[in-house]
């Protein structure tokens, strides 16, 4: 079936369908009485015109009932069609004065369901010709009728317009709660979706605790495949702190207000393997149910993480840093130097040769990683130290361009561009100068890291008192949810863009606890696959 403008509707279509069945029959019916001298008439032309107006609106009624339109060009024919007989029906039967003009309305809302404005449009223009027709044939014998020829198509157009109005406006709310709810619809589906891919364990309670919603990995953390719905919160998790003290999670539940995060809680299984959890837990927000005291009334969300390898590794860690930092050091300074000459000399083509470099390069990349990470502990051991502490007065254009000039080449050599945006007057800062420069020098080499593509620039404005200093990127941005945690010791994103960059997880740990030191605070704007920006302020030396 042809689907006509952009008001139509197989509804709308079906309505007009019986519309122009029962409509040329009633107005057949209406004749008759004109005809048979029931109902007076000014312009009855006489039985032949009559009858031959009915038996082709009746043929054509028929029709276009039992066989639908399949193309434009069909229902353009039939359109034309009622048009017509309409017309001469007025003209010719029963004239303007009819009340029955109003059906003409029906023909306006048809042209303008299949053609839109043009049809409509149309429809309009043919009414006010047959007026038109009226008005000259009456004009000088009835003025009486000419007025109300005019009446009537002033009547008609605006009813019609009006009409089509409402009905527009009716479809525009009916698209937009279809629209409503087809997104609410697919936001439901793309949340239960990352819900239950989260590697999180992930519980939704009711406000008495019973467990409504959780996802595949909870049953995962709990090491079950029985249903957890149902099933109140402190009967699915039996928990213990530190000292062993039983821990009611419910109850911890009722007294939170909000976000709260907890990492001394361990849980037992069954066979009596105990692992420790990070419990983070919120009550749900609505506006629709509160308490008295005016908090939400909905229910819970607790998530659970294992955190027991990562507090194992901790301890390892910390371990290894005494080891690395006072052992290590120096033998990797003279290998990587080693292998840097070793790497000088062999620029042959050989395919022995070549095996050998790559090798030696894979080496050299790791020995790097291992110096960046003694470096690293070695300026947070002096920054906990206080070694630098000593403030000293710092040029602080003379530091920027010293520091482009080092890590410009490494940013061209990765197809970057590193910029510099300085005020017109930067004046002095009063800082250590060491840890000013490793900060700067962690944010860019940063920058650099996680920057595929584009530019990094440097800013430094001052204004009055205060110079900020901010490093932007055109990287791969830093999620919401790391970004409470990158400036946390070895921390490293899971996401899957940063597996091939080698980081030690304490450049930004190192540059935060030296931003400490100086009296500055780190402000970091980030937005994935759009870039991350670091900033931070200094007082200026007066």
């Amino acid at each position: 079936m042809y689907k006509g403008g952009s008001s139509y509707t197989a509804r709308s279509a079906k309505i007009i369908r019986y519309a122009g069945l029962l409509v040329p029959f009633i107005l057949v019916i209406y004749g008759l009485g004109i005809q048979s001298r029931l109902i007076d008439s000014t312009h009855y032309f006489g039985d032949v015109s009559f009858f031959a107006i009915s038996i082709w609106w009746i043929i054509i009624s028929v029709v276009q009932f039992l066989t639908p339109s399949k193309t434009k060009r069909d229902s353009a024919m039939r359109l034309i069609a009622y048009h017509l007989l309409a017309g001469a029906y007025l003209l010719f039967v029963s004239g303007i004065s009819t009340p029955f003009v109003a059906f003409w309305i029906l023909l306006l809302l048809a042209s303008n369901t299949y053609f839109s404005r043009n049809g409509l449009n149309l429809s309009v223009l043919w009414f006010i010709v047959v007026v038109a027709i009226d008005v000259y044939f009456w004009y000088d014998s009835d003025l009486s009728v000419v007025a109300f020829d005019l009446i009537t198509l002033v009547a008609i157009i605006l009813s019609g317009y009006v009409t089509l109005s409402i009905s527009r406006a009716q479809e525009v709310d009916r698209t937009a709660l279809s629209k409503s709810k087809e997104q609410e619809s697919l936001q439901r589906d793309r949340i239960l979706t990352i819900v239950n891919n989260l590697a999180d364990a992930i519980l939704s309670t009711d406000k008495d605790g019973m467990i409504r919603v959780y996802n595949a990995s909870s049953l995962n953390l709990l090491d079950t495949n029985d249903s957890l719905n149902g099933m109140h919160i402190d009967e699915v998790l039996k928990l213990v702190d530190q000292a062993d003290k039983k821990v009611s999670l419910f109850e911890e539940l009722q007294q939170t207000k909000s976000a709260v995060t907890r990492d001394d809680l361990n849980y037992t299984f069954d066979d009596g393997e105990e692992i420790r959890l990070e419990v983070t837990y919120s009550p749900i927000r609505s506006s629709y149910s509160r308490t008295k005291g005016g908090e939400t009334h909905d229910g819970y969300i607790v998530i659970m993480r294992d955190i027991t390898k990562s507090k194992s590794l901790e301890e390892e860690r910390d371990e290894f840093i005494s080891v690395v930092s006072h052992e290590l050091r120096t033998p990797i300074t003279i290998v990587e130097g080693t292998i840097s000459n070793v790497q000088v000399m062999m620029k042959h083509p050989d395919h022995t040769k070549q095996m050998l470099n790559d090798a030696i390069d894979m080496a050299h990349d790791q020995i790097v990683y291992l110096a960046h990470m003694v470096n690293d502990l070695s300026t947070l051991s002096r920054a906990e130290r206080g070694v630098a502490d000593n403030a000293e007065d710092i040029d602080v254009r003379e530091m920027i361009h010293k520091l482009h000039d080092e890590y410009g080449k490494e940013a061209s050599a990765k197809g970057l561009h590193l910029n510099l945006d300085l005020g017109a007057t930067l004046g002095h800062v009063f800082a250590s100068r060491l840890y000013l420069e490793e900060m700067l020098q962690n944010f860019i080499t940063n920058a650099i890291k996680y920057t595929k593509t584009g530019t990094i620039t440097v800013t430094v404005k001052q204004k009055l008192d205060v110079m900020t200093f901010a490093i932007k990127d055109t990287g791969i941005g830093i999620s919401k949810s790391d970004q409470a945690k990158i400036f946390q010791k070895f921390y490293r994103s899971e996401d899957y863009r940063t597996r091939e960059t080698s980081g030690t997880g304490l450049g930004l740990y190192v540059a935060a606890k030296l931003a400490h030191k100086i009296g500055a605070k780190i402000k970091l704007t980030s937005r994935l696959n759009h870039g991350s920006t670091f900033s931070f302020t200094l007082p200026v030396k007066k």
